[in-house]
Order: C-alpha cells, then structure tokens, then sequence
C-alpha cells in the first residue's frame, strides 16, 4: 500500500479543472500505463449514471453528488500529476468536456490537459477519424468521442448543458459529480501502485479509502504519531478477528468483500450516525470524509467504530446470544437495518430485557405474532399446530423451523459448550431432506435406478443376515448388465420389495415436517432418495469424518427421539410422531424462555 502520507479527500470535478494556482490543471499518462481502453458501452453507461443521478437530485439535499471511482496521482516537481489509476474514467470526462467546448466556455470554465509519455498530445486537442487507425489509443479515443456524440444527438442543446452544468458545480452549489482524490506521497512508488491496482486486480476499497480518512485526520490531530499507530494496529487486529470464518458468518450470510471485512463495520457506523446509505457507491466513504473533515477528532470517531465491533463481539462470544442472533442475522440475511436497531435496543435495555426482546423477534418471524399474544398454553398450541401442518411445500417456513429446532436444542443444557456452526452452514446449500424415502420421487431414469439400487445394495453387504443377503442377490441380478431382466416393470418391482423391506411401502407420499429434516445439497443429491437405513448410513459416515451435520440431523438418524428405539434401520409412523413432538416442545420451551442457558 501507498504510505500513511497519501492525501485522500473528495475532489469535485470543478476543481480537477485547475491547479492549486489556478491554472489549467496537467494531467500525465506514464508508459506502464495500457493508454485509453474504454468502448462505446461503457462511456455510455457513465453518461446514463451521471444523467440518472441529475434527474434524481432535484428530489435530494444540495449536498448530494455522484461519485466516481478514485482517481490515484503523484504530483512531479514541474507541477503535472502523473495518473496512477483511474485515467479511463479522467480521458471521458476530458473527451466529455472537449466535445461541448462551447458549453465549457459559456460558463467560464477552461479543461485540464493530458499528456501521454508514449503518445502524442495532438490527437486528443483535435480529435481526428482520419487519424484513428494510427494507433489503439486514438482508435478508442475516436470511439468515445462518437458515442458522446450519439448520446448528445437524441437529446436538445439544453440537456447538454444541464449535463455539463451538474458535472463542473462547485461544491457551493452542490449536486455535482466527484471523485475520490487519493494523492501518493512524493516518495512513494507509482509502479508499485500501479501494479497493485491494476495487474494484481487489487482495487482500492472502500474501506481503504476509509483507513487513509482516518490516518490523515489522526497525522493532524496527534503530531507524534501515536494515535495513527494505535488506529492502524486495531484496524489490523479487527481485520483479522472478521477474518475468522465463525465470526464472520454468524453476522453475514454472504462474503461480497473477502479482503476487507471491517468495510461492514463502517457501513453500521454510518447508519448509527442517521446516514442512510442509499446506493450511492462511495456512501460510507462520503460520511467519514465530512465526519472527519469538520471538527471531529479521529480518535473519538474511532473509538466509535471500535465499541460497535466489541459489541458484536460481545454476541459472538455470548453463546445464548450467538445462537438466537445468529438466527435472526440468517433469516434477514444480515442487512444493517436490523444489525444497527439490534445494537441501538442492547445499549438502551437490560440484558435480559434485550434477550426477551429477541425471542418476542423470533416469535413474530416463525408465528407471526408478540409472545404476548398468547398465553402459554396457547403458545404451546399455536406451535403444536404449525408443526403439524407444515408440510414440504413451504420450504422456506420448514427450514426456518428446523434451523430454530438445532439453535434451541443446543441451548437447552447450560452445561454445553457446543456451538452451532453457522459457517459451515452457511457456506453449504442446504435442503429439506426426507427422512424416509417418499413413493412421488421415485428414480426415473436409469441411470438412477441403477445408482438408487446400487446404495441399496452396499449397505445390504455390510451383513450376513440372510433375508438382507437375498434381497442383495435380486439387486445384484437386476445391475448385471447381461441382465434380460432390466425393465420399467423390472425395477418397479423390486423397488417395491425394497420399500417393503425396509418398510417404507406406503400409500402415499410423507411430505410433513415429521419426516423432514436438514441436509446439505451434496450429500442429499448423492443418494437420491435412498431409504433411511442407507441414508442413516451414508450420514454417520460423513459425521466421522468431521463432515458438518446439523445435531438435529444426527439425532434424527440415530434416533434420539424415538421414546422406543426398536429397529434402528427404519424410520416408522411413531419415530416420526415423537419427533415432533420434540420439535413442539423444544421451541415452546424457547419461547417461554425455559431453555437452560435463556436469560
């Protein structure tokens, strides 16, 4: 990274047009750079945001502006700025503001120049189709300049100049267009620079930008130093603590930013401070460089930033708050509304009112109503009921049931430290799994037939009983390619003697939560609805592997549930039964805030 030295602010477009002495400001294009890459898609794409964005202001505060993406230079001793990164988007502007000239001097205002080391200048002062094909440069330089040309040609004169009004305001009249300036120190090294933003597809990010913010107003406030250095050793460390997967995971459903995780923390900083953090890019970016650019001390706006990571920390750590949250962070997706009036309720209640308070949450997103609504021998109805009327069509609903099933199930026992695993869970697909194989989704084509029956058939070899033996022999008849057996009819019938056998013959299918359970999309398209004995099988297996499995899902197969155990290698109507059962309970006592480890 460029040293603690860079400047960075928000620079309106006005102000790239002039130097700090007010003249023309010159702008440098070094060899290592590729030259101008942008097509005819892409230089209207800005021009439709940047319209899209005038079109939308009138409705926003004067303050509101579009914002470009960085633009990275280093002053030279003769006064030019050599480009680092972000010419693409500088060149547009320059061809932008060169293709109505005469609107740029109606309004007083003269262009910056660009010089390129390789190039030469001439071209884009004048810019020529009968020079385009000297070189790729110019080709694309000429291409830019037609498609300004196209885009300014459905719209009248005035459109035009609104456009070029809006892109050069000042920030006195505000509903501009800016870029983030971000100025390397004399010494740094541009190559260096260059290469990390670009040939290692290494962007500055906003949270970069953000670090900068805070080290350049720490270098202002704190001239020995210390508080940059303090600053920058706890940015690491949280850094690193978001790093952990575990940690990550129980706030966030998704990892859209795997370099920089603490941007999330920014972004929650911002809406406790009532920005709204629209979509703008650059929004959280924009709130720190005013915040910091007023009288506000960098340290005490960083020990803001810093008590809102130890509060979610302090959830993490807290293992009864780590699974209720977790789940409410899962079911919301993470979104910072609900992160940032969680944290405003935890500092304004008392721990047990802010636990009650998230169960009540919790209520509403399973049942749809307070906990108050009910009483509790209503409640335990109400859950009773869902339970039992659920049912595989409303997936969503039964994997909300069933997550709080395994939360709530590792919360009943306060001697337990065993936490759910919410990154594992996260970063798998999960599906609602039958428990016992249903009679709809039966294997239809043959090459499933054949893996279905071949599942069967290993788990039938692990024994030498002699009924399993012969059903295993008919199996083994029905694969054998030189088979004249093998038909639609065929394997109808000895799945059917399968189903008997494991006695899943039923005369319907089993959709209801009492034969549903979780399991990871892998494993469970694997064995393609295989009976419970061969699935109970293949699921121990992954388990010993240290393969994550859900421990409701565990239970499930090694029969936890069941108030009389008899054959392990089926799954019957009365296993099912007082699995739910288990389930009514489990989130009644919940609710109730009856689980051992509640508050």
């Amino acid at each position: 990274m460029p040293s603690e030295n860079a400047s960075i602010e928000l620079r309106s477009i006005n102000r790239l047009l002039v130097d700090e002495g007010g003249i023309p400001a010159r702008y440098w294009i070094p060899a290592y750079q590729r030259g101008y890459r942008w097509d005819r898609l892409q230089v209207i794409q800005l021009l439709d945001d940047i319209w899209e964005f005038i079109q939308d202001s009138e409705e926003k505060p004067r303050t509101s502006f579009y914002c470009l993406q960085p633009l990275v230079v280093r002053k030279l001793e003769d006064g030019r700025y050599e480009v680092v990164d972000g010419q693409q988007r500088l060149t547009t502007i320059f061809i932008l503001l060169s293709h109505r000239s005469e609107i740029l001097a109606l309004l007083g205002k003269q262009c910056f120049s660009i010089d390129y080391e390789t190039r030469d200048r001439a071209f884009l002062e004048e810019i020529d189709l009968d020079r385009s094909d000297e070189n790729v440069d110019f080709y694309h330089i000429y291409q830019a300049w037609r498609a300004i040309e196209e885009w300014l040609a459905g719209r009248d004169r005035m459109h035009a100049l609104k456009l070029l009004q809006h892109l050069l305001n000042d920030d006195e009249a505000g509903r501009n267009v800016k870029v983030i300036w971000y100025e390397l120190a004399p010494n740094d090294d541009p190559i260096a620079a260059f290469t990390r933003l670009n040939i290692g597809k290494i962007p500055l990010t906003e949270a970069e930008l953000v670090r900068a913010l805070f080290l350049r107003r720490a270098a202002q406030d704190d001239d020995t130093g210390n508080i940059s250095l303090r600053i920058a050793y706890e940015w690491d460390q949280i850094e690193k603590r978001l790093q952990d997967n575990s940690v990550w995971y129980f706030l966030q459903n998704t990892d859209l930013d795997v370099t920089n995780r603490i941007g999330l923390i920014f972004q929650i900083a911002a809406r406790m401070e009532g920005h709204a953090l629209n979509r703008e890019d650059y929004a959280v970016f924009s709130h720190f460089s005013d915040l910091l650019s007023a009288e506000r001390s960098a340290e005490i706006e960083w020990r803001k930033v810093k008590d809102i990571f130890m509060a979610l920390e302090e959830w993490y750590e807290d293992r009864y708050l780590f699974h209720v949250l977790g789940f409410v962070f899962n079911q919301t997706a993470g979104r910072l509304p609900t992160i940032t009036e969680l944290l405003t309720d935890s500092q304004a209640l008392s721990k047990h009112d802010f636990s009650k308070g998230l169960r009540n949450r919790v209520c509403r997103m399973v049942l749809g109503n307070d906990l108050s609504a009910a009483s509790p021998d209503e409640l335990e109805e109400e859950i009773t009921n869902l339970c039992r009327t659920v049912d595989y069509a409303n997936a969503p609903k039964v994997r909300s049931l069933l997550l709080l099933f395994n939360l709530a199930t590792l919360l009943e026992d306060p001697r337990s430290n065993i936490r759910f695993q919410f990154d594992s869970f996260k970063q798998e697909s999960w599906d609602i799994e039958h428990i016992r194989s249903v009679s709809d989704e039966r294997p239809s084509r043959p090459r499933e037939q054949d893996e279905w029956l071949d599942h069967c058939l290993k788990f039938l070899r692990t024994t030498e009983e002699e009924d399993k033996q012969a059903l295993a022999e008919s199996i083994e008849g029905y694969l054998d390619p030189d088979s004249e057996q093998r038909s639609q009819e065929s394997f109808e019938k000895i799945d059917g003697e399968i189903l008997s056998f494991f006695k899943e013959a039923t005369d319907g299918p089993d959709h209801g939560l009492a034969n549903l359970t979780l399991l990871d999309s892998r494993t469970n398209r694997g064995y393609r609805n295989a009976v419970f004995a061969v699935k109970r099988s293949i699921l121990l297996k992954n388990d010993r592997s240290g393969i994550f499995v859900p421990l409701c899902t565990r239970n499930v197969f090694l029969k936890c549930y069941s108030r009389t155990v008899g054959n392990v290698m089926f799954w019957t109507e009365q296993d099912g039964q007082d699995y739910l059962d288990a389930i009514s309970r489990t989130l009644t006592q919940f609710f109730l805030g009856q689980t051992g480890a509640s508050r």
